[in-house]
């Protein structure tokens, strides 16, 4: 490694230190991106304000023991994208998927859901309709059930047609232990399948861009892959849905939580043509892009070929594939070995490249 290498790792690492602060006068689009502004918003102005200790694990859920033994994962979410119709999925699809998966990669078995409508007035009634069957539809290929919820109505021009809430409860298996904190050097990073299809279909069914792609969101269900890892690898460290700020963001959350360098191998991580293909045109980077039915995994070193066996034995899953490693060095950031042979410090996301996909 050169010696402005170096120095670029080290100013990155002494940032990453610096206890955040909002200077921002409004609230931005970057602010929900997954990345830096979001982490920002979080930890400088939510996490300081609730003070809760599960809060500040900023897991996609938080873990509960009940006074009966039983443990608990409590998680919620709120679904914004535009076109609420996209190739390979839906709004209705997306707000049920998204909820079960935060939930699967806890560990959680997931059960039951809350989903809460922010209807505008004049609404078009059918299209509510095919929302609702969309995520009836849904529950059934989860395995989960909705269970309550609630409607407001705000005044036309108010309310950009609907916005979903959701909220999950799942059952975690008291064996199941995941987290950073059980993340050791020498572990491998596996990802179920190619990245950035989500990000990127959403994007072309805008019809804003000049660009035409047969691309489908990645939306599915992750539980039933969930299930078979920890079937076949009982003592998988951790896990994530990288959604927002995609790959590269669920990575660098990891590497700041554990304290580890994350070392990812770009000839590993599946990008389709036609998703590459976009992202070059857009000047965007597929690390970057969302994902809705992808997960990505550390396991221990001697049980990664077993790992991926167990994901690629589901469709969804075929593609699974070690992408990285676990390193004691350098702590905290995640590095990319290019296709080319070099080297290059993989930041959090700066800005809202692709607002509203999720």
């Amino acid at each position: 490694m050169t010696g402005s290498e170096e120095h670029v790792l080290r100013s990155i690492e002494a940032r990453r230190r610096t206890k955040p602060r909002v200077t921002d006068a409004t609230v931005t689009t970057a602010h929900g991106a997954g990345g830096k502004a979001q982490e920002t918003l979080l930890t400088a102005l939510f996490l300081e304000a609730y003070g809760s200790e599960q809060l500040r694990l900023q897991d996609d859920g938080a873990v509960l023991d009940t006074s009966r033994g039983a443990r608990l994962v409590f998680t919620t979410d709120s679904f914004v994208v535009t076109p609420r119709v996209f190739p390979g999925g839906s709004l209705g699809r997306l707000a049920v998927f998204g909820t079960v998966n935060d939930l699967a990669v806890m560990g959680a078995d997931p059960r039951w859901l809350a989903v809460s409508f922010l209807l505008e007035e004049g609404f078009d009634m059918d299209e509510l309709r095919g929302l609702v069957a969309d995520m009836s539809a849904a529950t059934r290929e989860a395995g989960v059930e909705i269970v309550t919820g609630d409607t407001k109505v705000v005044e036309r021009g108010k309310g950009d047609g609907v916005y979903v809430n959701t909220a999950g409860i799942g059952l975690l298996p008291d064996h199941v232990m995941l987290g950073a904190d059980q993340v050791r050097a020498g572990d491998r990073v596996i990802v179920s399948g190619p990245i950035g299809d989500h990000g990127t279909a959403v994007m072309l069914a805008r019809g804003e861009l000049a660009l035409e792609g047969n691309v489908e969101s990645d939306c599915a269900p992750l539980a039933a892959i969930v299930r078979s890892l920890l079937g076949a690898v009982p003592h998988t460290r951790w896990m994530r849905d990288p959604t927002r700020g995609g790959l590269a963001s669920a990575c660098c959350e990891l590497s700041g939580a554990c304290g580890l360098g994350v070392h990812l191998l770009e000839e590993r991580i599946a990008v389709r043509p036609a998703v590459r293909a976009a992202c070059e045109l857009l000047g965007l980077d597929p690390l970057y892009v969302a994902n809705e039915g992808t997960l990505v995994a550390v396991v221990p070193a001697d049980a990664a070929d077993t790992a991926v066996r167990a994901i690629a034995a589901h469709d969804i899953g075929r593609d699974a594939a070690v992408v990285g490693t676990i390193e004691p060095e350098p702590g905290g950031l995640v590095l990319l070995e290019t296709a080319l042979g070099g080297t290059r410090v993989v930041d959090r996301l700066v800005g809202d490249p692709l607002p509203r996909i999720c």
